[in-house]
């Protein structure tokens, strides 16, 4: 009998040994006679036991891990082809308390299979919405992703529906010629466009690169669910270079899907056409801002546009445009396939559905965690994180990416929803929390806030392109003591400026992790510190 094994080939294992594992385990069933069925799926998300081998047996999956290449002999002896106990063994995936109090939608089904094997996302519900989204009218299908109370999971929390609305109700605006298009793009007649912003540059996220490898058809499908609801034939993913793994795996992804008639000119006779394909960014943070990635995939240089127009009604080659980021459009599949009456149900206040949250820094059982909307950061920081890795305290913890607020631990009962967040100045960003233990220096955190806005500037307005660089110089003369309450006011004063004068959340937000660290942990700034030489 055939032995079904399972080994994720996302990206964090790999770091971590995972072809080396699968090497292994390969030469050793082979040696001793065994044959096994080794299938390659995504990550589950508990990243401190990758790589994770996962064994199919009558009592389900039996998770095991970290396994190294050198384990892998005394596992066959254990007898964990047959979900034997072992030093490594975890018991039932699905009872290990990290994932067990999980409420995955978005990401139900990353790990269970091959990503690219499509028959096994149709067996697990995928394909349901579409399914359904091709029996429903545009604005129905918009109702719907509305009535769900869907917001963007990118950073700025809009409302996905309003978003989607405007695109539908706007009008085929003629074609703004531009000598940057690529030829493909100067003779299409293409009337909308759907963009997603795969471009995740936020310290501490991982949520995007983890569905692109581990469940590329959600997201392929939420893009197409988000064609037909607004009247978009074509559809770009912008990928961040950096992400090879997922680049491929969208492509193979992608082409299967026009194989099987998901994609293209007549979307499972339906007749409606959708179109699909991947460009890579070069790796600028800015780009990650809605207006910068329209220039950079229309070959320009990234920088922000002026709004309005909104790229909702001049968008990508100036016409009418729908920008989500990946979440986003790969929590729509769920709410087609289920409706908008059970996405909803999760979640609290206007914060509706469920939220990756991934836990990295100084933490103990760093992962991906989704849930709704409410739990609170010390739930995560403790319940899920197993407290730091170091054993030390936590004194501060990042919420939402190099941009968001450091949060103190009198702030670690606040529930992760957008408004409250936004009532101690604090924003959820994309779910990336970033851990510190009591030993950091929350002053030289300050200045690298600072000083990652002035070097990922992407030089239009003022405020962010000259504040940023006359900022660090300020947090310099604060932590070296040189008038330390005139520098404190100069430094308030111009994340003033930058949050109310700069023309994108780059330069506009950069204030929240300053101003967080200089209120939260003043004492840091009072005393000497060395200032590291700028990059």
């Amino acid at each position: 009998m055939t032995v079904k094994l399972y080994l994720p080939c996302d990206a964090a294992a790999l770091a971590v040994g995972a072809d080396d594992t699968a090497h292994a385990i390969a030469t050793e069933a082979q040696a001793r006679g065994i044959e096994i069925q080794l299938v390659r799926n995504g990550s589950r998300g508990l990243l401190w036991l990758e790589p994770l081998v996962e064994v199919e047996t009558a009592q389900g999956r039996i998770a095991y891990g970290p396994v190294a290449a050198e384990d892998v002999a005394s596992l066959f002896d254990a007898g964990f082809l047959e979900g034997a106990a072992h030093r490594l063994g975890h018991g039932a995936t699905e009872d290990i308390p990290y994932f067990k109090r999980q409420q995955r939608l978005t990401f139900a089904r990353v790990g269970l299979d091959d990503p690219l094997d499509l028959d096994a996302y149709r067996a697990h519900g995928g394909y349901a919405g579409l399914d359904n989204a091709l029996l429903m009218e545009p604005g129905a299908i918009v109702q719907c992703v509305t009535d769900a109370g869907l917001r963007g999971r990118g950073g700025a929390a809009f409302p996905t529906g309003i978003k989607w609305r405007t695109v539908l109700e706007a009008p085929s605006a003629p074609r703004v010629p531009s000598t940057s298009d690529r030829a493909s793009d100067r003779a299409s007649d293409d009337a909308k466009y759907v963009v997603c912003n795969a471009d995740e540059g936020d310290s501490g996220t991982f949520s995007d690169r983890m569905l692109m490898e581990g469940d590329p058809y959600t997201l392929i499908e939420g893009m197409t669910i988000a064609g037909i609801a607004t009247g978009a034939t074509r559809g770009y993913i912008y990928l961040r270079s950096e992400y090879p793994h997922a680049h491929r795996t969208l492509q193979a992804a992608i082409a299967t899907a026009y194989a099987n008639r998901y994609l293209g000119d007549d979307i499972r006779g339906s007749g409606l056409r959708f179109d699909l394909e991947v460009r890579l960014g070069a790796g600028a943070y800015i780009c990650g801002e809605e207006t910068s990635l329209l220039e950079s995939l229309e070959g320009k240089r990234g920088q922000v546009r002026f709004k309005p127009p909104l790229p909702a009604l001049q968008g990508l080659f100036g016409k009418p445009t729908v920008i989500n980021n990946v979440i986003t459009l790969a929590s729509v599949p769920v709410i087609l396939a289920r409706g908008a009456d059970y996405y909803k149900d999760f979640g609290m206040g206007r914060s509706r559905g469920t939220l990756p949250i991934q836990l990295a820094g100084n933490i103990k059982h760093g992962g991906l965690v989704e849930l709704a909307f409410g739990v609170s950061l010390r739930e995560l920081l403790y319940d899920f994180g197993g407290g730091s890795l170091s054993g030390r305290p936590i004194r501060a913890v990042q919420v939402g990416g190099p941009l968001g607020a450091y949060l103190p631990e009198s702030q670690f009962d606040t529930p992760l929803d957008y408004e409250a967040y936004g009532e101690i100045k604090g924003m959820l960003g994309h779910g990336g929390i970033v851990v510190f233990d009591d030993r950091v220096d929350m002053a030289q955190q300050a200045r690298y806030a600072m000083e990652f806005c002035a070097v990922e500037s992407c030089g239009k307005c003022t405020p962010c392109r000259i504040g940023s660089t006359r900022g660090v110089e300020v947090i310099d003369r604060l932590i070296a003591g040189e008038q330390p309450v005139k520098q404190e006011a100069l430094l308030r004063d111009l994340c003033e400026t930058l949050t109310y004068g700069s023309l994108c959340a780059l330069g506009g937000l950069t204030p929240f992790p300053v101003l967080s660290a200089l209120n939260h942990f003043p004492e840091d700034f009072s005393k000497a510190a060395p200032v590291p030489a700028t990059a």
